[in-house]
Formats: C-alpha cells, sequence, structure tokens
C-alpha cells in the first residue's frame, strides 16, 4: 500500500480535536461535581487567585526573556540574515514564538483545572475513596488530553505550513526554553512554601501539615499548581514535541535520501495512535469503593499501553509501515514501563526502602538523610540500563534490517514510544497535586478524619505514582536527547557541505572520540553543567524558604492568638505568597541561562567536536542526577506519610520530626532540581543543533 503523508497529518489533526473534546467532557464533568462547603470555596479562591497571580508575572517576565531570544534568532538562525535567506530566519523565530506560547498556554490549562478539581475532590471525600478519586483522576486528564493534543497538532501544523524540519527545531526550542524556566520558577516557589510549611509548622509547633493557622499554608497549596501543574504541564509538552521533533528530523532525511515519505508518516502514525490509546485509556480508569488507588492508576497505565501495542501493530500491518520501527517504538515503551516499576519499588510505602527509612527516622536526621540518598542512587542504575538496553535494542535492529542512517531513527521513535502514553502519563501526574490540594482543604474545611485519611490515601499513591510518570519523561528525556545527538550531527554535516568543508557524499562529523582533547574537553564541561543547574535551582529553594520562615515566625510572633488559633484570627497568607513569587522569578532565569550559556561557550571554544561531547556528558550526568533526586525525593516524601499512618512511632514522634527533615531536603530534589534537568539537557541539545552552523564558521579551537 502507497503511504500518504497527507492521510496521517490529517488523522492526527482529527485526533488533536478529539482530545480536546475529551478535555472539554472531563472538565464539565468536573465542574459539576457537587461543592457547597463555603469554607473550602473560600480557601480555594485565595488558592486559585495566588496561582493566576504568579503566573501572570512569571509568563510576563518570561515574555520579555522569550522576545529577547527571538530577535535573536531572528538575526543569527539558522543563518547570519545578512549571509542567508531572511524568509527562513523570519520563519524561525516565529516558529520559536509559537512554540513558548503553546507551551504556556498547556500550563495554564492544567492550573486552570487543578484549582478548580481540588475543591471538588475535597467534599466527594465525606462520600467515599471512588467519587474523590474520580474527580483528582479526571481533573488531571483534562490536562493530558488538552496538552498532548495541542503539542501533537502544533508539530503537524509547523511542518505542513513550512515544510522544514529546521522549523520544527525552532518551535521545539520555543516549548523547551519556556518549560524549563516554568518548571524551575515553580519549583522554586512550591519547595519554598513547602519547606517553610514544614519546618515551621510540623517541626518547631507540632501543628498539622494544612493547619490554617499557618501563614505559609495558601502558598503551599498554591505551589503545587504553579509547580506541579502549570510547570509539569509544560515540561511534557516540550518532552513530546522534542522527541517529535527529533524523529521528524531525521524521518524527513531519510525520505529524501530513498524519495518517498514512509519515516515521516510513521512518525505521525504512532504519535497519533498513541494520542488514541491515551483516550481510550482514560475512560477505562476506575476503582472500586476500598480499592487501592495506586493499583487503579499503575493498571490503567498498563491497559493503555497493551492498547497502544496492539493498534501500532495493525497500523503496521494494514498501512505496510516498517516492523523495525514497531519493535523500536514498542521497545520504548515497554522500557518505560519498567523504569516506572523500578521507580515505584524505591518510593511505595508498601515496598522495603520506604520501610527501612523510616526505620532509619527513629535512630535521627543523620541516618534519614543517608538511607534515602543511598536509596536513591541505588535506583539509578535498572532505569540507565533499561535506557541503555532501549537504546541499543532499537538501533541495532533498525540498522541491521533498515541501513545506514536507521540505527538513529530507531532510537527516535523508541522515545517517540516512550511517550506515546504521554496522555495517560500527564492525566496520572496532575492528578497528584490536585489531591495534594484536597487533602489540604479537607483539613482547612474541617470535613473530618474520615475524609481526611481517604485523601492522605489518594495523596500518597500520587506521591507513588509520581515517582513513576517522572521516571517515564526523564527515560524518553534520555532516548530523545540521543536522538536529537544525532539531528546535531546531520545538522552539522549539511552545513559543512553548505560551506564547502567536505564533498558531497562525505561526513563532516560521523562520531565523537573520546580520546580526542577537545571533545573530552566539551563531555567535562557538559557532565557538570547537571549538578551546578540543580544547586542554583536548589539554592534558590534555601535562600527563599529561609526569608519565609523569617515572615512565618513574625506573624506567629506580632499576630495575637494566632499561635492558639483565636477564633477570627486569620494570619497574612498574601505575605508568604508574595516572598515566594518574587524569589521565585529573581532565581528562575539564572539558571536557565547559565545551562544555554555554557553551550553557546564551549561551541565557540571547542567547535562542533567539543559541543558532541558536551551534549554526551550532559546526557549521562543529567540522567543520572534526574533519577537520583526525583527517587530520594518520593521516598523520603512517602518515609513521612508511612510514619504518620501510624508506624515507627506515628505523628509527632521523634521518628516523625525526621522524617519532615528527610522530607524537606527531599522537596527540592523531586519537584524543583530533579524534573528540570530533563527539560535541561533537551534545551542544551536543540541549541547545539540550531547554532552548529554558527560553531562550524567561528570556533577558537575548532
Amino acid at each position: 500500500m502507497r503511504v500518504d503523508l497527507g492521510f496521517f497529518q490529517i488523522a492526527s489533526i482529527v485526533i488533536s480535536i478529539l482530545a480536546f473534546g475529551v478535555a472539554f467532557w472531563l472538565y464539565k464533568w468536573v465542574a459539576s461535581q457537587p461543592s457547597s462547603n463555603k469554607r473550602i470555596a473560600e480557601v480555594g479562591k485565595l488558592i486559585k487567585d495566588g496561582a493566576n497571580t504568579f503566573l501572570a508575572k512569571e509568563y510576563k517576565t518570561l515574555a520579555v526573556f522569550s522576545s529577547v531570544v527571538a530577535i535573536l534568532i531572528l538575526l543569527f538562525l539558522p543563518q547570519p540574515i545578512w549571509n542567508g535567506n531572511v524568509l527562513e530566519n523570519i520563519i524561525m523565530a516565529l516558529a520559536y514564538l509559537i512554540g513558548t506560547v503553546f507551551s504556556a498556554v498547556a500550563g495554564k490549562i492544567g492550573m486552570d483545572i487543578a484549582t478548580i478539581a481540588n475543591q471538588k475532590s475535597a467534599e466527594a471525600a465525606t462520600k467515599g475513596i471512588k467519587p474523590s478519586f474520580m474527580a483528582g483522576y479526571r481533573g488531571g486528564a483534562v490536562m493530558g488530553m488538552a496538552v498532548v493534543g495541542s503539542s501533537l497538532l502544533g508539530v503537524v501544523l509547523v511542518l505542513m505550513i513550512t515544510n522544514n524540519t529546521t522549523a520544527l527545531l525552532g518551535f521545539s526550542f520555543g516549548a523547551s526554553s519556556l518549560a524549563l524556566f516554568a518548571k524551575a520558577g515553580g519549583g522554586i516557589f512550591t519547595k519554598t512554601a513547602d519547606i517553610s510549611a514544614d519546618l515551621v509548622g510540623k517541626v518547631e509547633l507540632g501543628i498539622p501539615e494544612d493547619d490554617p493557622r499557618n501563614p505559609a499554608v495558601i502558598a503551599d497549596n498554591v505551589g503545587d499548581n504553579v509547580g506541579d501543574c502549570a510547570g509539569m504541564g509544560a515540561d511534557l509538552f516540550d518532552s513530546n514535541v522534542a522527541s517529535m521533533a527529533a524523529a521528524l528530523t531525521m524521518a524527513a532525511s531519510l525520505d529524501q535520501a530513498s524519495g518517498g515519505n514512509l519515516n515521516t508518516s510513521t512518525v505521525f502514525c504512532y504519535a497519533s495512535i498513541g494520542l488514541l490509546s491515551s483516550i481510550i485509556g482514560v475512560f477505562t480508569a476506575n476503582m472500586k469503593e476500598g480499592g487501592s488507588p495506586t493499583r487503579a492508576l499503575n493498571s490503567n497505565t498498563y491497559v493503555t499501553t497493551a492498547i497502544y501495542g496492539i493498534l501500532t501493530a495493525i497500523a503496521t500491518w494494514a498501512f505496510g509501515l516498517e516492523w523495525p520501527i514497531w519493535f523500536a517504538s514498542t521497545i520504548g515503551l515497554l522500557v518505560g514501563v519498567v523504569i516506572g516499576i523500578a521507580s515505584d519499588y524505591f518510593t511505595d510505602d508498601n515496598k522495603k526502602p520506604v520501610h527501612m527509612v523510616a526505620k532509619a527516622c527513629e535512630t535521627g536526621p543523620a541516618f534519614t538523610i543517608l538511607s534515602g540518598v543511598s536509596y536513591g542512587l541505588l535506583s539509578t542504575l535498572p532505569a540507565m540500563i533499561g535506557i541503555g538496553v532501549s537504546a541499543l535494542g532499537s538501533y541495532k535492529v533498525c540498522d541491521y534490517y533498515m541501513g545506514e542512517g536507521y540505527g538513529m531513527f530507531g532510537i527516535s521513535m523508541a522515545a517517540v514510544g516512550m511517550l506515546s502514553i504521554v496522555g495517560m502519563i500527564i492525566s496520572n501526574d496532575a492528578y497528584g497535586p490536585i489531591v495534594d490540594n484536597a487533602r489540604g482543604l479537607v483539613e482547612m474545611g474541617g470535613l473530618g478524619d474520615k475524609a481526611l485519611e481517604i485523601t492522605d490515601s489518594l495523596d500518597s499513591a500520587g506521591n507513588t505514582v509520581k515517582a513513576v510518570t517522572k521516571g517515564f519523561s526523564i527515560g524518553a528525556a534520555g532516548l530523545t536527547v540521543i536522538a536529537l545527538l544525532g539531528a546535531f550531527i546531520s545538522e552539522v554535516n549539511i552545513a559543512a557541505l553548505d560551506m564547502g568543508k567536505v564533498a558531497a557524499g562525505e561526513a563532516y562529523i560521523k562520531g565523537f572520540d573520546v580520546m580526542d582533547p577537545v571533545v573530552f574537553f566539551g563531555l567535562l564541561v557538559g557532565a557538570a553543567i547537571p549538578p551546578v543547574f540543580s544547586a542554583m535551582l536548589m539554592l534558590g529553594v534555601d535562600r527563599n524558604a529561609q526569608r519565609m520562615i523569617k515572615e512565618i515566625h513574625r506573624q506567629f510572633r506580632e499576630i495575637v492568638g494566632l499561635k492558639e488559633g483565636k477564633e477570627g484570627v486569620m494570619p497574612e497568607y498574601d505575605k508568604c505568597i508574595e516572598i515566594a513569587t518574587d524569589g521565585a522569578l529573581k532565581e528562575l532565569i539564572a539558571a536557565g541561562l547559565f545551562a544555554i550559556i555554557s553551550t553557546l561557550v564551549v561551541g565557540f571554544i571547542g567547535g562542533v567536536h567539543a559541543v558532541g561531547g558536551f551534549i554526551t556528558g550532559n546526557i549521562i550526568s543529567g540522567l543520572i542526577f534526574a533519577l537520583f533526586m526525583s527517587n530520594s525525593g518520593g521516598l523520603w516524601d512517602n518515609t513521612k506519610k508511612y510514619i504518620e499512618a501510624g508506624n515507627n512511632g506515628g505523628k509527632n514522634s521523634e521518628a516523625h520530626k525526621n522524617g519532615v527533615v528527610g522530607d524537606t531536603v527531599g522537596d527540592p530534589f523531586k519537584d524543583t532540581a530533579g524534573p528540570s534537568i530533563n527539560t535541561q539537557i533537551t534545551v542544551v541539545s536543540l541549541v547545539a543543533s540550531l547554532t552548529s552552523t554558527l560553531f562550524l564558521a567561528f570556533s577558537l579551537f575548532g
């Protein structure tokens, strides 16, 4: 059968529109759930207003940054405007801006539904665990459908309008750069408030987690929305776009050589089937009253995985697509599940690592930290092996059966496969902060111990599943940037041919020799970027949290009757929200610019060979740090909750206080630095690909 690219592009657009329709239906369903508690409505409004205020300020800051970058792209990319084609530079700048807008909208959608679903889930907890779970899950699914629908639609439209894969990389860079700052800024905000609220409330005063007397409690709940919903929405939008952009860049190059459009059609076919599988999976999500929310969320992921595998196999047979590419896509998805299972083992409060760390909490805070760090480091091995196996397996199969050039394309399709069910991944991920907020609203609304017990159970499941979904996204980021390294080599070879550095049919770069001192220089610097980037973000949280703790102390000292909970006495919540907002905006630009500028500096010093080493070192170091911090943080968080459930001394015991200390360390690990790293390595790889022509023309040792 002759493959028609236009058919698959139209099918992708139709399925994207279907996803928007499903998102709208889910939104209406969540909004229609009963909510009559006035106290919850008041607190919910405070959370929503605070989240909107932060997002408005953050987006204004990022609009200025994006405008400056767009001007630089217009002047210099893909070639200096005075040397190249003016129209190409204009297209690249516009593609970049469209990418930032799509990414920003993805974050905004996620935050808006979260601030409605949290109230619905809280009140539903008075009726039982099932209605509370469904409100939280379907709220997250609104974001899943909208984000993936917009990412697939954006990629299709950019390619259809421009027919230019370099413009697609520009679109991806726009999405990635905004996601980097949105995730970093939201992460600094949320962990500033979370750490401050816990250290003063739980450790110093021994008051409950979401006690309304705590001045930081509203900022803490706002943070769940701006960091874990808005930031995460932009982050996973970026991951999905980057994986498709890398695959389509190589697919277009292979199609040009073979004179067809089979490979490009395959990318759109598999990506659209992934979204369709997630739509079906969302409607299969359910749990019985008294059932396990963790099991319900994980089984839903496995069902969606099976649907994707079956539908892509049918499409491969029906449309005459290449079976080695199907294998590469499937192995990526299966490895994603394995990485998720490994993350689940190290973070689930029913598993041994959490129990061992809880036991260590009885001895002291030093042992809490030591054991959590150790298990976090152990957790990196299965995931790194999984990423390596999927990269090796997909490369070898496609290279052996399809020939030269298809190995790297196979790796890019493994990334597409791993992120094929990203609609389901986002639904599960966004569920976490929604039920976390619901738990706080139950406590502040005084809905009773039974409702609190239900939302605690849902929250614990959210933390476990969040570690699983982060494993997916980190693994996919790893495969995507390996594919982007292939895209970088392609861009360099095309530019070298245009500049007359090689003859037709010759390659300027085939690989990178680590014994070459220029490559090794790039490798070392690239490996150092993720730890320094992480440190900058966590120091931002540290500085900001210290400012907020001083403010909390001031309010407890100066507001008469606040500590005692005297009726009618309320803390000044807005002061803490203001501190978190201003601090996050102050800190977020520096870390992001550091990663981007480092790439440019290495390129202009060592040329394209140094940048190849730089990307390689950045990938390996970044993946290890991201996995370690994500899993350690999830482990400490669930250890604290495991103790609070009555184990190892229960609430207000020494073990509990030590567990809170571990959770405080883990918070910026898992919600600020860890999830920002996979965006950082994507941004670095895209910057390298887009500026490869400049590095060829201007470098000190290149």
